[in-house]
């Protein structure tokens, strides 16, 4: 996230329009750090305890270096008729206990959000990443 954002990873997670999820971080890595091969396939959940997808790939700035996106996989069979659907990494929170991650989103809410088809990515330019953002509630 950008440093003039409004937005912290301390103490409950809260997204930009002030609304909090109401529970501290859990973290079970020993460092800041995580292994992309320790996220891809990581089961997400709505914050109801749905599993919705999982995580298939993160989306890295190639200048920041930051993860911008993880792009989770959401319906289909065997890969068809998946689609991918970026979410900011800031949107994400894991949880220890599930052992994946949670977001604020039910599957409703989903099917109107920024996807893709597998086989289609779209231009992560700066206008497609605030069109996600938003959609999500935070700044880009």
């Amino acid at each position: 996230m950008n440093q003039d954002t409004t937005l912290t990873r301390t103490g409950d997670q809260t997204s930009q329009n002030g609304q909090s999820n109401g529970r501290p971080l859990e973290r079970d890595e020993t460092t800041n750090l995580i292994s992309s091969a320790k996220v891809d396939g990581t089961a997400v959940y709505s914050t109801d305890g749905e599993k919705i997808g999982s995580i298939d790939h993160l989306m890295i700035g190639k200048r920041s270096g930051r993860v911008e996106y993880a792009v989770m996989s959401f319906g289909g069979l065997l890969g068809m008729g998946e689609n991918h659907h970026p979410l900011p990494w800031d949107a994400l929170d894991y949880d220890t206990n599930r052992g994946g991650y949670v977001v604020n989103i039910d599957k409703d809410k989903l099917k109107g959000a920024p996807s893709y088809e597998r086989d289609s990515q779209p231009d992560f330019d700066r206008q497609y990443g605030e069109q996600v953002y938003n959609y999500y509630g935070f700044v880009y």
